[in-house]
């Protein structure tokens, strides 16, 4: 049976192959407050002002491609079995090749029901206008967790990040929660790889390793570390 290798990934990777993340140092997303864009009350308020902000987020999406570390994690399942668990909601791990990953705070490139959570669909365009209705008359709207809304697939995370034989953190500071505390249900012994240019604050234990660089080297890096004890 292969090792299980669960992978926490987080804007700092799909930033390095272009995309913006999503809080900048002054405190806005590409220019919005977050409240305005990326919670329930600024939809409520002006769901037009937010369709179009994803509408452009879709666009930004599609102009990228996978980088190094995208396509490092995916290589990984010629030997390894592999979760990718990503608070990043574009496509770059799919378009990589990753096949099993759980999309934390949910997925650009569908929308669903404004009114029932469970009526997802596929996007046909990049684009919700005003007036696109999901089968049963509602707007639709992202099908992006926004803050202050429950995380559905937090659960499923958890069973995985506690059945991992190979835990690593990639481009993520660990400061948005829930996703952040999955590294609490990593096994004792079970190693845990946190690859990032800064050492985000983790609790400290002895099979911790930290790879101070960007995803674009530290995933390859890693990685083939992590082969060759397989061979």
């Amino acid at each position: 049976m292969k090792k299980k290798i669960v992978a926490l990934t987080g804007a700092g990777i799909s930033a390095e192959s272009g995309l913006a993340t999503f809080r900048g140092s002054d405190g806005l997303w590409e220019g919005h407050r977050i409240e305005d864009v990326a919670t329930p009350e600024g939809w409520a308020k002006n769901p037009k002002l937010v369709l179009e902000f994803y509408n452009q987020r879709r666009g930004a999406a599609r102009a990228t491609e996978p980088n190094a570390g995208h396509l490092a994690l995916a290589a990984l399942e010629q030997d390894f079995d592999v979760v990718i668990v990503t608070q990043n909601v574009d496509d770059l791990h799919e378009r990589a090749g990753s096949s099993h990953v759980i999309h934390l705070h949910g997925q650009l490139f569908e929308s669903r029901s404004s009114y029932f959570e469970q009526l997802v669909y596929p996007m046909e365009s990049d684009r919700i206008e005003l007036g696109d209705l999901c089968e049963k008359g509602h707007q639709l709207r992202p099908n992006i967790v926004w803050f202050g809304e429950a995380v559905p697939l937090m659960e499923r995370a958890v069973e995985e990040a506690a059945t991992a034989d190979v835990f690593l953190v990639v481009g993520t500071s660990l400061q948005v929660y829930p996703a952040a505390g999955l590294v609490d249900y990593v096994r004792p012994g079970t190693p845990i790889y946190i690859i990032d240019p800064s050492r985000p604050p983790v609790s400290a234990r002895p099979d911790l390793h930290f790879i101070t660089e960007p995803a674009t080297t530290g995933v390859p890096k890693v990685a083939a570390e992590l082969m060759r004890a397989e061979s």
